[in-house]
Parts: structure tokens; sequence; C-alpha cells
């Protein structure tokens, strides 16, 4: 078996990238405070043509050297905007019919392997602060808490791990239907 070169790997141009159609996932990022974080989510952001990506609270905004040290060019590719308060953000966007999912260990969560996308339906999902996690008040306005089963001692992801997770998850069960 042979590895690929990067050639042959049949990479977008970042102007293509902007003009593809995108999986309707929309990321939101609760005050994350780790900028290589920021830049792995939008890595995976990339790597899935997530749809939008919203940096709220304490979230730091490209261009900055730590996040581009992990994003690898990627906060050209996708697009991001930024919002002070995460809260108002997901009501903006229920109005818009897309449906919130926080991502978080919470009562009455579902298994992120039970979860069933519906079709032609847009979806966005909340990542939290690195100790904090999502802020109680957006997983009180989410509009259901999706939970990744863990079996170990520490029942803690990192974000951008979780990040990477999730969107796998869901860009292959949209893609399937």
């Amino acid at each position: 078996m042979r590895k690929l070169k990067n050639s042959e790997l049949n990479r977008l141009s970042i102007e293509d990238f902007k003009t593809i159609e995108k999986t309707p996932l929309i990321v939101i990022l609760d005050n994350v405070r780790s900028l290589n974080n920021i830049g792995s989510v939008f890595r995976s952001s990339d790597a899935f043509r997530i749809a939008h990506i919203y940096l709220c609270g304490i979230t730091a905004t490209p261009p900055h050297k730590d996040i581009q040290k992990t994003a690898l060019g990627s906060t050209e590719s996708v697009s991001w905007s930024y919002a002070e308060n995460t809260l108002s953000v997901v009501q903006d966007l229920q109005q818009k019919k897309v449906t919130v999912l926080a991502v978080e260990q919470a009562e009455n969560a579902v298994l992120l392997q039970n979860f069933v996308p519906q079709k032609k339906t847009s979806y966005a999902v909340v990542f939290g602060h690195e100790v904090k996690g999502v802020s109680q008040e957006v997983v009180n306005q989410s509009d259901g808490v999706l939970e990744i089963p863990q079996f170990g001692t520490k029942h803690s992801l990192n974000i951008a791990v979780s990040c990477g997770v999730v969107l796998w998850d869901l860009f292959s069960k949209i893609n399937q239907s």
C-alpha cells in the first residue's frame, strides 16, 4: 500500500471551497479559550465542509499565529463570524429554523450514536469552554443535547477532539441519507 502524495488528494482551492455546497452544519464555540483548539475546529470544519463557525464570548478570532498554527489556512476557507453573546446567536439561528444541539454531558442527552439527523434540516452544534463546558443558559435554550459516550476514568475529551468526533458522525449520517 502506497501513501498518496499531496498532489493526488484532489484538494479544493479556497475559491472552490467557498462556492461548493456545504454540509448543513454550523459550529458555535461558546467561550473557548485555547487558540490551538480554535484552530483545530477550523481545520475539522474545513474537512467536513461546515457552513459557518460562530466564535462567541472570549473565543479569539483570526488572524492569530496560535490559531493559524493548527488551522493551517482553514480560517481562509471556512466562513466565520464573531458574536459577543452565545445565547443571542442560538436564538437567532432558532428563528431561522436551525436546530441547535449543545454537545455536553447532561440529563436526557442523546448519545451521539443514537442521534438521527432529519432530512432537509440544518443543525448547529455548540461546543463549550474547556473547563466549564457549554454554559447552562445555552444548554437550556438548545433544542437538544448530544453526548459522546465515554468509558474511561476521565469522561472528558478535549474540545477539538469532541468537535472532530461530532462533525464526522453528523457529516457521515447526513451524507448517507
